[in-house]
């Protein structure tokens, strides 16, 4: 039995790869503008000495639109926006509607009239789909769905009216900070190295064998096929390079994240958790994102 054996002493010194130069972080206190006509927005206040200074309330990225600046915090809990792809469990069976833990404020609801019916079938929900619901699903279930609509007081509600959306079967969930999920057209994406990946915009990462057709059946059927060794692997290997990525508060979206699977590709599985292979694969990315711009 072979054992790696680190002492602190020999730790490496610039563990971070130097960050993207394009990227302003600030942590709280920071300036954030010295300029004046800028609208002070979320994570951001006035110097009472000076207020053409802008600083920052919160550690996080500084962005820019037009003339609004704010800062987005790099770890926060989940504030829903209209549209948004989400991930969540089920954790509470009640009338009419699921509630959903989906990594936000308040647990979200998922009303029985949102979701399809099993088969695809389109009419009234009846009493007997009352009584169904917990067969439909049940605590502890994994569910991907949409942000539908925001409650006076934060509650998300959520639908699952489209056959991509519904119960996950097999697969790793992975979770991250919401403000590295970048947001694009498409969270769903089928990628080259023979895995699916659903990246929630709440921080939650689903992985699951490659997907090549959605589900007939009202997305309430789990596929709960044995997946091969093969499969695991790459499963695995795409949850090591996410963390890896998530490590060194890299952007994560389609491109990132198998870019980062095939630097990786060098290194063994259980070799992925060292420092010096996060830190190789980090860079390795990184100069392949740089090299595209």
């Amino acid at each position: 039995m072979e054992f790696d054996i680190r002492l602190a002493a020999n730790r490496l010194q610039d563990a971070v790869p130097q960050m993207d130069k394009r990227m302003h972080q600030v942590n709280p206190g920071d300036v954030v503008s010295h300029e004046s006509g800028y609208m002070r927005g979320h994570g951001t206040y006035f110097d009472d000495a000076d207020d053409s200074r802008i600083l920052a309330s919160v550690a996080g990225r500084v962005e820019r639109v037009n003339k609004l600046i704010y800062v987005r915090p790099l770890k926060t809990r989940y504030v829903g926006e209209v549209g948004d792809v989400v991930i969540g469990r089920i954790t509470e069976v009640g009338n009419k509607r699921w509630k959903v833990d989906a990594h936000a404020m308040l647990d979200s609801a998922l009303m029985l009239s949102c979701v399809n019916l099993p088969g695809g079938e389109l009419r009234k929900r009846s009493e007997e789909d009352e009584r169904m619901m917990r067969e439909y699903l049940s605590e502890g279930d994994l569910i991907s769905a949409e942000v539908q609509s925001i409650f006076s007081d934060g509650q998300l509600s959520l639908h699952t009216r489209s056959l991509k959306y519904g119960k996950l079967g097999q697969g790793i969930l992975v979770k991250v900070s919401p403000s590295l999920i970048k947001r694009c057209k498409n969270h769903f994406h089928n990628l080259p190295c023979g895995a699916t990946v659903i990246l929630g915009n709440n921080g939650y990462i689903w992985i699951c064998p490659l997907q090549t057709s959605e589900s007939a059946e009202g997305g309430f059927i789990q596929q709960l096929d044995p997946v091969s060794e093969q499969n695991r692997e790459v499963i695995v290997r795409m949850k090591n390079s996410i963390l890896c990525l998530a490590h060194y508060k890299m952007m994560l979206y389609d491109t990132s994240i198998y870019y980062a699977y095939e630097a990786s590709s060098q290194y063994q599985l259980y070799e992925m958790v060292k420092p010096e292979a996060k830190r190789d694969i980090v860079s390795l990315t990184r100069q392949r994102l740089d090299s595209e711009m």
